[in-house]
């Protein structure tokens, strides 16, 4: 790598779109782009993007410093079911602990109850001889012979291509797994291996048991991908750093990846929160609704304080969406997030049952993709309607370099919906807008109420393909008063992983009353954390004295079933800290529930570090300004927009890039940039700030 290798490239492969940011700051060149996903092979879009990118800045390939990706292959793998084929080596006499689950239903009513597919079959869980106390005393040593015997039935005899170990209360004491390693690897070096003390070294046998599966399940296939997109980077030349965004937010290294993929089962998502994350700190909002919309999904997320929220456990492949209970339990750091079937690839079609207009989850993805692609497609779908209702140019989408035929999206909509329903086109797709908005509006609020926050105390930053088309309408129907759009929109999350800091989580288990505590176990654990934290992020480009270090445990009443998050006040801790645990303990409890039981005793169940390295800052501002047009905007064109419950009115037309710090406009209108067009109604008024955010005031 020279040292002109400054550039640095955010890539987001998403389920219709791959979306680029390239920002060189030695150079000041920002450049972002857009291009319709590969499916069949992701990475020939990824190389397709970076080379027209590179290209259009003047640069070559070892002129980039790093690639930063965020992929969401782990979670399709898991959604559809292909990935590999998996063996577990775990107790003897729980073999069948990870299909017992939690022994409880999350429908009691439905008598034919869907559960998930299980990732292992019970014919490849074979037990082992061996067994450990909840203190961590050995009460049956390893039968290493067993754990050889069964190693070699899972991987000759039924062809498993990775294996995952979950023992008894590995993650107090995990020295059986590790040995049981040692002897697989001895037996098999390639054969990917996920032990479930280092996966998720956490108290619950089932979850931790469930994630290590899920593990070794994506393991081989996420290794094949990352290899071949770091050597499809090779052969054009970058001799750059390939890093991965993680699903809490952070960037890793390639070895990280491959060694703990289910890290990454929301790595695209997360990227859209660290986005909306660095425009609040930017725009100076302390409490934000994040809103991306692309072309398979919408998600939302909360920022507070310039931080997404986060959670310690996801679920995965759900059988049912919104129903808790219905999918694969994973202990993983994510990105809380809500995550909807509602993108502008969503399919419209009539139920025939009800006769009702349904729109999604299902969706056209890149291949065919909605009508007006000309790609094939023949079932209207959200970007169809948004070009029936004037929301779109068909001449400027992606700027101009892909044209969008309205006529085969009339006639899809007078024979798919009209001859169906009985009503015209135009409000056919209004229709489906309202619907659309509707659920996202509805998801938004369930997500909402359940933290005990109110929207219309946050404000909005909405960005994806299709966010800022949708996001006035969804801000008006949660009566939230402000909303912001960036420059750049479109391609934003692509820009959170220019942003986003070297971090990692880990988390150890230790369960005691507060006032029982062995702090120096505890500053043990901490310690041990730290070291391990600060490795991985030098390896990820992070310098070691500016890593900072977030200690939390997880505590609860003892009796409970369900524990919160508690800061801590230092990584070493005494008897002296107990009263300020205590303290925060009771604010957070309250700050949830509203009331405290301060009788009750609290115990701790697990010690998290969040370890990060001080993010990038980007000015996609000082980028633009030198070619933004005269103060006052001046529309270049006029467009019929059809808007419920106001008609179709005349919207002049304005060119985001000529858009100044300080220019104000009023709805409705359209501004429109080569990624996307933000669409502002009735009885609202923009003013564009001094990083050209797009501040919207709904009336």
């Amino acid at each position: 790598m020279t040292t002109t290798a400054s550039a640095r490239v955010g890539v987001d492969v998403g389920g219709t779109f791959t979306d680029l940011v390239l920002h060189d700051p030695v150079r000041n060149i920002v450049r972002t782009g857009k291009l319709l996903t590969t499916p069949d092979d992701p990475s020939e879009a990824i190389l397709n993007g970076i080379a027209r990118i590179l290209r259009e800045a003047g640069l070559e390939p070892g002129d980039v410093h790093s690639v930063i990706h965020g992929t969401t292959l782990v979670t399709n793998t898991i959604i559809e079911r292909t990935g590999a084929k998996v063996g577990l080596l775990t107790t003897d006499g729980f073999r069948d602990s990870i299909e017992i689950g939690r022994e409880t239903r999350y429908d009691l009513y439905d008598l034919f109850l869907e559960t998930p597919t299980l990732l292992v079959p019970r014919a490849l869980r074979l037990e082992i001889p061996e067994r450990i106390g909840a203190d961590g005393r050995v009460l049956k040593p390893l039968d290493e012979e067993a754990v050889a015997v069964a190693t070699k039935q899972l991987v000759e005899g039924e062809g498993v291509e990775a294996l995952a170990v979950g023992f008894l209360h590995s993650y107090h004491a995990p020295q059986h797994e590790k040995r049981a390693g040692e002897i697989i690897r001895s037996l098999y070096p390639k054969l990917p291996i996920s032990l479930s003390a280092e996966v998720a070294p956490e108290i619950r046998e089932f979850e931790r048991s469930s994630t290590a599966c899920a593990n070794a399940y994506v393991q081989p296939l996420m290794a094949r991908y990352l290899d071949r997109v770091q050597s499809t980077l090779e052969s054009t030349g970058f001799r750059g750093n390939l890093y991965i965004m993680l699903s809490g937010g952070g960037i890793t290294t390639v070895r990280e990846a491959k060694d703990f993929p289910i890290r990454l089962i929301e790595s695209g998502p997360a990227a859209g929160a660290m986005a909306a994350a660095f425009i609040s700190r930017l725009a100076g909002l302390k409490h934000v609704v994040s809103y991306d919309m692309g072309g398979t999904t919408a998600k939302m997320c909360l920022v507070d304080d310039h931080e997404p929220n986060h959670k310690f456990d996801f679920e995965a492949g759900r059988v049912r969406r919104f129903q808790k209970g219905s999918g694969l339990p994973l202990k993983v750091s994510v990105v809380d997030m809500i995550e909807i079937g509602a993108g502008g690839g969503s399919l419209a079609r009539i139920d025939p049952g009800s006769g009702l207009m349904k729109v999604g989850p299902r969706s056209a993805g890149a291949k065919p993709g909605p009508v007006c692609y000309g790609r094939g497609g023949t079932e209207p779908a959200v970007t169809d309607a948004d070009l029936v209702l004037g929301r779109l140019d068909p001449a400027y989408f992606l700027g101009g370099e892909m044209a969008l035929n309205l006529d085969p999206v009339r006639k899809a909509f007078e024979t798919r919906i009209s001859a169906e329903t009985g009503i015209g086109v135009d409000e056919a797709a209004l229709g489906v807008q309202r619907i659309v908005d509707e659920t996202m509006a509805s998801a938004t609020r369930m997500h909402l109420a359940e933290k005990g926050k109110d929207p219309r105390r946050y404000t909005m930053i909405a960005f994806g393909g299709a966010g800022p088309v949708h996001a006035w309408n969804l801000a008006r129907l949660l009566k939230i008063k402000t909303l912001v759009v960036p420059l750049g929109a479109g391609v934003a999350s692509a820009l959170g992983f220019l942003v986003a800091p070297p971090a990692t989580d880990m988390v150890r288990s230790y369960v005691a009353r507060l006032e029982r505590i062995d702090w120096v176990r505890v500053n043990g654990l901490f310690a041990e954390m730290k070291a391990i934290g600060t490795q991985l992020l030098t390896e990820a480009g992070a310098k070691a004295e500016e890593i900072t270090f977030r200690p939390v445990a997880e505590m609860r009443h003892v009796g409970q079933g369900f524990e919160i998050p508690v800061p801590l006040p230092g990584l070493e801790l005494s008897d002296a800290d107990v009263p300020t645990i205590r303290s925060a303990f009771f604010e957070n409890y309250r700050d949830r529930f509203e009331r405290v039981i301060e009788e009750n005793p609290i115990e701790a169940l697990s010690w998290r570090l969040a370890c990060a390295a001080p993010g990038w800052t980007i000015d996609l501002a000082g980028a633009v300004q030198r070619d933004a047009g005269p103060e006052t905007p001046t529309p270049r064109t006029t467009r019929r927009v059809l808007f419920e419950g106001a008609g179709w009115q005349d919207c002049p037309v304005y060119d985001r890039y000529a858009l100044r710090s300080g220019a104000t406009l009023s709805g409705p209108a359209l501004i429109e940039e080569r990624e996307s067009t933000c669409v502002v109604g009735p009885d609202s008024t923009v003013r564009v700030d001094d990083t050209l955010n797009l501040v919207i005031e709904l009336a």
